[in-house]
């Protein structure tokens, strides 16, 4: 028997299952993907190119460590979600207050670490405006303690099949986002610096509403010593699974950082267009993420349930959606290019290269459509790891070999065609993957056998 907002996610019609459940959580990242591409609409407005270029470095660097907080984040996922599958509410309860406890000390050690290294990271990048780019990742650091607490509350409702508290909160918080950037952008002119301080007051909102719910729902999460004590055997088994998660992410935007560093050598318009390109794309993609997060917790209720054969459906099922959106989205792109990155700025410069990027690189959203799912089988299962070596070899061994080749030969559109071709490298490997059968197994039940 499950309580209001969880959902048992191991019987039903799959088709039927996972767009109730997945929806809103692709609804959740069209608002949160507003958070980034707010801030530069608005600050492109009042600042032009030299904003949005700030923007988009220190965006690139606070991507990593958001990306970072999921990853750990998402062990805790997998583990909730198997132990919910499995009914096995007192293990579920001790993997909920380790993650809670774990991700606020790891959000105190990320703000730390992006304040003081600001300065050398940007550096780093070779990012043009780096006085605003400065102000704003600084100020964005110290939001990064509720960015983990939320991430880790939110785990543990999507880990129970709850994905519409999580949307009830972002919808809010993205709201008073868009409202504090139009005034500290607008009448305030703080430029930067008021997109930044709107983007971490409406994080910590979100933390401050997490937390409110969690504690008025019985069973799930207790503020309590005893509750948050995090236990070494569920903080390893956390870790296991999340740091490859982790790994993953930040592979993949170490990937991106050397794509924008090559970018920055074409001078500031190329760099704010790619920033105006990386928000369309983002936007793209994040219902092949969110369907792909879906299909993770769905995928890891179904193994600790022992359901192997529910559990390959779910993965097929939800492959053919992203499929279709991503082949949607590459057409609505190519037709509408122009007109998406005018939204932005009205520097045709920068629309220019914006549109260029776009109409390259959109093409990779097919390979993302296909891989990512492959991955959520594997994450589902605990195979972090082969997510991260899959993610390292499309990052890394084609992404930045690709980008420095093809940037040689043919400059600015030869390193946009390698980012668009970088993703296909993770297909086979996926499809490998699932031909193997060794995600059959459940975390939650270490002797069950594939049925």
């Amino acid at each position: 028997m499950t309580t209001t907002g969880e959902r048992d996610l191991t019987q039903g019609n799959v088709w039927r299952q996972i767009l109730i459940y997945a929806m809103p959580m692709v609804i959740t990242s069209l608002l949160q993907a507003l958070y980034s591409m707010v801030d530069t609409i608005i600050v492109g407005q009042f600042m032009g190119s030299a904003g949005i270029s700030a923007i988009n470095n220190s965006g690139q660097i606070l991507n990593i460590v958001t990306k970072i907080a999921i990853g750990v984040t998402t062990g805790g996922n997998i583990i909730i979600g198997q132990y919910y599958g499995a009914k096995d509410l007192r293990s579920r309860h001790q993997a909920s207050g380790t993650l809670f406890s774990l991700s606020l000390l790891c959000g105190l050690a990320a703000a730390a670490g992006l304040y003081f290294g600001a300065s050398p990271l940007l550096g780093i990048l070779g990012a043009p405006s780096m006085a605003e780019a400065m102000a704003y990742l600084q100020i964005c650091a110290v939001g990064m303690v509720p960015v983990f607490g939320y991430n880790a509350l939110a785990a543990v409702l999507r880990g129970v099949g709850d994905s519409r508290t999580p949307l009830n909160i972002i919808l809010l918080s993205t709201l008073v986002n868009l409202g504090l950037d139009v005034w500290l952008v607008g009448p305030m002119q703080m430029g930067v610096s008021g997109a930044a301080l709107a983007t971490t007051i409406s994080q910590l909102l979100s933390f401050l509403l997490a937390l409110g719910a969690l504690a008025r729902r019985k069973g799930l999460m207790e503020f309590t010593p005893t509750f948050l004590r995090m236990r070494g055997a569920m903080m390893r088994m956390i870790l296991r699974l999340g740091i490859p998660s982790a790994l993953q992410m930040t592979i993949a935007g170490i990937s991106w950082l050397v794509v924008t560093f090559l970018i920055n050598q074409y001078g500031m318009d190329v760099s704010a267009g790619n920033g105006v390109s990386i928000r369309i794309k983002d936007l793209c993609q994040l219902f092949i993420s969110a369907m792909a997060s879906g299909a993770t917790t769905m995928i890891a209720q179904n193994l600790g349930a022992c359901k192997f054969d529910r559990a390959k459906q779910v993965m097929y099922t939800c492959m053919k959606i992203t499929v279709i959106m991503a082949a949607a989205s590459i057409v609505l792109v190519q037709l509408t290019a122009p007109w998406l990155a005018a939204a932005f700025t009205s520097d045709q410069a920068v629309i220019d290269a914006a549109v260029l990027n776009l109409r390259i690189e959109i093409f990779g959203q097919i390979f993302y459509a296909i891989f990512m799912v492959y991955h959520a089988l594997a994450i589902g299962a605990g195979h972090s790891t082969f997510a991260m070596l899959s993610s390292f070899c499309n990052c890394i061994l084609v992404r930045v070999v690709l980008a420095f080749t093809l940037d040689h030969f043919f400059g600015i559109p030869g390193l946009y065609l390698a980012c668009a071709i970088a993703p296909s490298a993770s297909v086979p490997l996926g499809w490998l993957y699932a031909r193997s059968n060794v995600w059959r197994r459940s975390l939650a039940k270490p002797g069950a056998r594939g049925k």
